[in-house]
């Protein structure tokens, strides 16, 4: 039996993971990474943050910083929060955030998805030399073009940012 009949017989290769929609794009995660959705409302600000630091939000008694995805990447200088949008807490994976947690805004609602070694492929179309800021790689899934964003990377540049802001 080959490796790709195995992995089309074997449900365990497969993973659940989330089309996140941002200004401009479209990011992937795993599912296991989203503690939950929310509706839009405006942050708290933060003073002396970069721009992609929208301010803090109030969870579960946690303070967590907002980012606005594709303003950090590079990928649109306008992203911003309003009607429709969504905001997603995400787990941190440990970087230099003192919160297990951060949040990110969405343009509408994740949408939930299958992936397997059969339905995402490395988008060739571009080189990693060009890949966005806070972005591991540029996948095809199932033909929709996505990024794969790299949060502990994210994770360190809000903790650099907000380190940054209080001195």
């Amino acid at each position: 039996m080959s490796n790709a009949t195995a992995a089309q017989e074997s449900p365990s290769n497969d993973i659940r993971g989330v089309l996140i929609q941002i200004a401009g794009n479209r990011l992937l995660l795993p599912n296991a990474t989203i503690a939950e959705v929310m509706s839009y409302a405006d942050p708290e600000p933060i003073a002396n943050t970069p721009d992609w630091l929208l301010g803090r939000i109030r969870w579960r008694g946690w303070q967590l910083p907002l980012i606005a995805f594709a303003r950090l990447s590079g990928i649109s200088a306008t992203e911003a929060g309003g009607l429709g949008s969504k905001v997603i807490v995400l787990k941190a994976l440990g970087g230099d955030s003192k919160s297990p947690y951060f949040a990110m805004l969405t343009q509408g609602f994740p949408r939930l998805v299958t992936v397997s070694r059969d339905t995402v492929v490395a988008d060739a179309g571009e080189s990693d030399e060009t890949l966005p800021e806070g972005v591991q790689a540029r996948v095809l899934l199932n033909q929709d073009q996505a990024l794969l964003p790299d949060l502990e990377r994210v994770e360190t540049m809000i903790g650099e940012a907000i380190k940054a802001s209080a001195a």
